[in-house]
């Protein structure tokens, strides 16, 4: 969902091509309905909603588009029940997966997922299990070469990030700086970043895993690809959260 074209060491994370534009579009308009139901169709007084409305103009998705799911949302417009569920499971190796989903009908969803864990080495977890596992933090992604940004060094991104109030920082390729802050701390790092003059590719709250596994079995790792690509490509998966440390 996040239109990062790379494997990222905290969550899958894939290309957004032509070909699956309408398929993310689809997902976040889910969002934004269920958003919308939860606190109101109003973006200046429900951040979750201005959240996900602002990642779906980063990937182009049509005003109309966004103003339609908000009024499902809100009840202006007739449609389905729409509601968010999250799944603890495991993966190959053993590796903590949690699956979040935007859905219509709550048991198809649950009932597809199971299937897809096993058909590629993974199963349900008890609620909890893998939670545990992972903590909230507001993510930030920059990349050092947007052309709002390739004017300044590695070191100036990092120390903007720093005094911006950001918790921890990583370099998950040779561009891409992930910032993370506390949630508390999210909108307001957000916003002091944006005032330096730095384009931020995305940002969400995501659950970041406490620690990571390193797997070398090839065969395992193929597996695991196979069941992130799977999840990925199932309608209602709107995130995938793992503490499996792909080897770039």
């Amino acid at each position: 969902m996040s239109g990062h074209s790379k494997w990222s060491q905290i969550k899958h994370k894939k290309a957004l091509t032509d070909a699956k534009k309408s398929k993310v579009f689809s997902k976040l308009a889910r969002l934004i309905s269920v958003a919308a139901r939860q606190k109101g169709g109003d973006q200046n007084t429900n951040p979750q909603l201005r959240i996900i409305a602002e990642k779906a103009r980063s990937l182009n998705m049509p005003n109309e588009n966004i103003e339609r799911a908000i009024k499902r949302g809100t009840g202006e417009i007739e449609g389905g029940k729409i509601e968010e569920i999250t799944l603890e499971a495991y993966g190959p190796e053993g590796i903590a997966l949690i699956i979040e989903a935007v859905t219509d009908n709550k048991n198809r969803t649950i009932s597809e997922i199971k299937f897809l864990l096993s058909q590629h080495g993974g199963k349900m977890a008890e609620i909890g299990s893998v939670n545990w596992l992972f903590e909230k933090k507001g993510v930030i992604y920059v990349d050092s070469t947007n052309e709002s940004n390739n004017q300044k060094g590695k070191e100036e991104l990092e120390l903007t990030a720093i005094e911006a109030g950001a918790q921890d920082l990583k370099w998950s390729d040779e561009t891409m700086l992930e910032i993370y802050t506390r949630l508390e701390d999210f909108e307001k790092t957000k916003e002091e970043i944006g005032l330096k003059n730095i384009k931020i590719e995305s940002s969400a709250p995501e659950s970041v895993p406490k620690s990571e596994i390193k797997v070398e079995n090839e065969k395992s790792k193929e597996q695991i690809k196979k069941l992130l690509e799977a999840l990925d490509e199932n309608d209602d998966v709107n995130e995938i959260y793992s503490n499996y440390r792909e080897q770039i």
